[in-house]
């Protein structure tokens, strides 16, 4: 069963008051309650309070941070919304295939939804962070939708799946990776790779976007974490160790 205490909505970036206002009405009529936003351009602000209609409350206990790495580095699996298709492919679902998907999620898990600014959504780099792209199925003619809409849509599908139960989840041995946990991951395999000269700065080729996401759809756990860092390490030390023999065969040659 999905559990929406565990289902966080995160605006970013948002430029109108209203639709914050309007975005927590939305979340408050499907029972989500954890509503967190990412640097918006206006509040606290009365028109936020004047849409919310009746979910003040939701806009009282929303939590405001200035990054979006504050937002998610709890989060065991980060869903970004997207408009148009982009130039590396990410793993695509409905909001009805994404509600299915979190009836498998660990009880302890937390979920964030992202929701771009209005006219732009969401940046490549936030896009990169998740772990599937989530596409409301509107009409290709015309597809704007307005951004507290889309909260609502989502919302709803929620809504839906908490209330159908399924089968007990299969229980895993170790807690999933968090999203602090897996950026850590990324800088120091990009580290490693730079250092066996896999990866050239000068040159990236979208090397770690692909790495993202490779590593996003496995959905590691922190013991799996824990063995690639532990590799990487391993591999950190065997460079130093090489080095430090070659220097000694040089400064042994005649």
């Amino acid at each position: 069963m999905v559990t929406l205490d565990r289902i966080r909505i995160v605006l970013v970036n948002t430029t109108h008051p209203g639709n914050i206002g309007s975005a927590a009405r939305a979340m408050k009529t499907m029972g989500l309650h954890d509503f967190c936003l990412v640097a918006p351009l206006q509040f606290p602000h009365p028109k936020a309070r004047e849409l919310a209609t009746g979910a003040s409350d939701i806009l009282d206990s929303a939590i405001v941070v200035e990054t979006l790495d504050e937002a998610i580095s709890d989060c065991t699996l980060v869903v970004g919304t997207s408009a148009r298709n982009r130039t590396i492919p990410w793993p695509l679902v409905t909001p009805r295939v994404l509600a299915d998907k979190l009836k498998n999620e660990a009880p302890y898990s937390q979920t964030a939804i992202l929701f771009g600014q209005e006219q732009s959504g969401l940046t490549n780099d936030a896009l990169q962070r998740c772990h599937f792209h989530v596409q409301i199925p509107a009409n290709p003619e015309y597809s704007s939708l307005n951004l507290a809409a889309a909260v609502q849509v989502i919302a709803y599908e929620f809504r839906v799946a908490s209330l159908s139960h399924t089968e007990e989840m299969e229980t895993w041995d170790y807690p999933l990776a968090t999203i602090a946990d897996m950026e850590k991951f990324f800088i120091h395999l990009q580290s490693v790779l730079i250092d066996i000269d896999f990866l050239k700065m000068n040159a990236p080729r979208k090397l770690m976007t692909r790495m993202r996401r490779l590593f996003a759809r496995a959905r590691l756990d922190r013991m799996e974490m824990n063995m690639l860092r532990g590799m990487l390490a391993a591999v950190q030390e065997a460079i130093k160790q090489k080095a430090i023999k070659q220097e000694a065969v040089k400064r042994d040659t005649p």
